[in-house]
């Protein structure tokens, strides 16, 4: 509102201001203590509430533990993930496995292609050899699928690897399935039988198509 003339025509209005600025106060305060009542409730609601904490003692049961054994016969709702050998890769004696343990087919070695080029390649190069794009771009270079010591290497070996990463490789737990990775080292190790291969190493009946001139 705006005034103008001298001070005494201004003060015709101060109660009016006086009376509005009251309401409004009281307006706020009413809506705070509201709100604040509010928020109290659900505070002692949520933070008395009884309840046990695991490992913590417990009145109520006889023999004062809180964190209760499982009933008999209970069923798990989630994957044990109790073969070794297919989550850890794994054998008993904690050696890397030297098979796989999931049945290699064409379509398992097409899935593991197409893993391999989305994780894998960015730093070991589509042909395995340690020459990925980030490598190209000043990178670490990682060692090539290729030398003997990793040509040599068990493929439970490169199971755990990915599973828990190694030098400044990180972890793919959690963005590759343990299927994926077994058969992402399918591919690799047909990879490494592509780059290192031999004539005797291919079957007799498709051999001719090699030797003929310009293959």
């Amino acid at each position: 509102m705006k005034f103008s003339g001298n001070f005494k025509s201004y003060l015709k209005f101060y109660p009016l201001l006086t009376t509005h600025h009251l309401l409004s106060t009281i307006y706020y305060l009413l809506s705070t203590t509201i709100c604040l009542l509010l928020l109290t409730g659900c505070w002692y609601d949520m933070r008395t509430q009884a309840k046990v904490k695991p490992l913590e003692s417990s009145d109520f049961f006889l023999d004062g533990q809180a964190s209760r054994p499982l009933l008999p016969d209970t069923v798990s709702r989630g994957n044990l993930d109790l073969d070794k050998a297919m989550y850890q890769g794994m054998n008993e004696d904690d050696t890397p496995v030297d098979a796989f343990p999931i049945e290699i087919t064409r379509e398992v070695l097409e899935r593991g292609h197409q893993q391999y080029d989305i994780f894998c390649s960015p730093c070991h190069g589509r042909l395995g050899n340690g020459q990925g794009m980030i490598v190209q771009r000043g990178f670490k270079e990682p060692p090539s699928f290729h030398i003997d010591r990793l040509r040599e290497a068990p493929p439970g070996y490169y199971y755990d690897v990915i599973t828990h990463g190694f030098g400044v490789m990180y972890s793919y737990a959690s963005r590759v399935e343990p299927e994926d990775r077994w058969a992402i080292i399918a591919y690799i190790k047909a990879l490494q039988l592509s780059q290192n291969a031999t004539l005797d190493d291919v079957p007799p009946d498709q051999r001719g198509r090699l030797e003929e001139p310009g293959q």
